[in-house]
Order: C-alpha cells, then structure tokens, then sequence
C-alpha cells in the first residue's frame, strides 16, 4: 500500500494514498477499515496479482469509481459504469438545495433533468420519502444504471426513470415544486485542458456546455417556466466563475424572483436556486 501511494504521487495523481487503500481493499474485497486490521498480513501472490492489475489501470489515470465500480455519493454506494458521469462529492450541495427547498412539503413534486447514474434523484428520495420524483436522461446506459441504483438503495417506488431530452418527454402541464439539474457547464475550449481522468473516461455530453458552459443553463430557464409551480425553484448546479451570468440569464426569463446561492464546502458558489 505505502509503495503503491509513492507510485500514484510520481504519476501525478493527487489522492494517491486513498487510491492505493480504495484498490487494495476492493483486491481484497474487504472494507478500508479491514486493511488497517490486518495490516501485517502477508498478502497471497493471487491477491498481489489482482492488486498489480488495479494499480495498472489507475496509473493509466482510469478514474477509480470505474476501476472498483463504486463511488460513494451522499454515504450510498452508486455503481458506476463507463459512460455515465461520475458523482462529484460537490454536488452534494444540489441535494441539499433541493431537501431544504420542499422539506415543508408534504409529498412535493420533484423533476431531476440529466440524471446519469442518478445519484440526485436516489439521494434526494432518501431525504424524502413522500417525494414523487421523475428523473430524465438521454442515455439508455444512464437510465439503466440510475434504474439500478435506485432499486439497489429501497427508493424505487418513489422514483420514475425518463428517457428525455430535456423537458422533451415530460407530460404537458405536469408541475413540480422543483425542478434541479447538474447540466453540462463546461466551456468546451476548457475541456481538453482537464485531467486525463475527465477529459479521457467521462461522458463529453454530460460535460461540454457550449462556448460559455452555457448553452444548456440557458434552455433549461428558459423552459422550465412551463413545468413549474407558482412559488417552485429551478436549481441547477454551476460551475466556478459562473454566478453573474447564471444569475442574469435567470432575471432575463422574467418569472423568477428570490434568486440565491449556495456554496459548497470549498467555499466555492456551486448551486444558483430562483424562485417562480
């Protein structure tokens, strides 16, 4: 593990110890906490084996979430599979913009647009089990797997999965009290110049938002004045430096009123909520 960890720095990966103890305990198929316990255990050459393989892909820079097939999203276990954007840890700070928003509501009425592998909609369902939650994507691999990480979690029955562009397959005058997203907001001149584990393994549809990272903010204020309640929130997810122009091009709409931010635990405006 310590010699892995040294090998992941000089690779330039910048959690090399917390890759070099998720691979081995997922080698070993035991939890992290089991490779501290059993830490002078020698380890047999077939387990070696496996472990040099893990070490191989990640040195490759293979993201790890796609190497063991999980990542941890709101403490709930997500599978992952190639093709379907990773769960961030900062967008956490939707889910909770999303659950302080309608946590007075009794059985709210929740839209999800481009939910991938549905870590959103699944987390937001475990906050509130009254929800009625529809969850879009335009990826049949996305929908299989956000169908799977539902049923996997126990929230099934409060989440229907959509395949959609957008708002293109949600019914005519359905209403929500929130509609949220994380969409693409990454200025496609910016793309190339990201880690190899992004630019290399992640899906470019749910990354790329146009010349300004914007392109798909903009279509979703703009169309959501049709589907939400007086007195509902479009939330969406942006990305850094974004805040001023979100902000305009949500007043520029005209429906929305109480326009506010949330930051995530970089400190770093991560959601923008306006209120219909």
């Amino acid at each position: 593990m310590e010699w892995t960890a040294a090998y992941f720095r000089e690779k330039g990966i910048p959690s090399a110890r917390l890759d070099a103890e998720v691979l081995l305990a997922d080698a070993l198929e035991v939890d992290r906490v089991q490779l501290y316990l059993d830490l002078e255990r020698p380890l047999l050459s077939s387990e070696r084996d496996r472990y040099r393989e893990l070490v191989k892909r990640r040195a490759l820079r293979e993201p790890t979430a796609l190497i063991t097939g999980i990542k941890e999203f709101w403490s709930i276990p997500f599978r992952i599979v190639p093709g379907v954007l990773i769960p961030r840890p900062e967008t956490e700070t939707l889910v909770e913009a999303v659950v302080n928003e309608v946590g007075t509501v009794s059985s709210p009425d929740i839209l999800e647009i481009g939910t991938g592998s549905g870590a959103v909609a699944v987390a937001v369902a475990t906050e509130l089990r009254l929800a009625s939650i529809i969850a879009t994507d335009i990826d049949f691999r996305a929908l299989q797997t956000a169908a799977f990480n539902a049923q996997e979690t126990g929230v099934s029955a409060s989440v229907r999965f959509l395949a959609s562009d957008l708002f293109g397959a949600v019914k005519p005058g359905t209403r929500f009290d929130v509609i949220c997203s994380n969409p693409p907001y990454i200025a496609s001149d910016v793309i190339p110049t990201l880690e190899p584990e992004i630019v290399n393994f992640e899906p470019m549809s749910a990354l790329d938002g146009g010349p300004e990272g914007l392109d798909i903010i903009r279509r979703l204020a703009s169309e959501a004045r049709d589907y939400l309640k007086e007195r509902g929130a479009l939330i969406l997810e942006i990305g850094d430096r974004q805040e001023s122009s979100v902000r305009e091009i949500f007043a520029a709409i005209g429906i929305f009123r109480d326009i506010t931010v949330a930051r995530d635990l970089a400190g770093k405006v991560r959601v923008v909520k306006g209120k219909r």
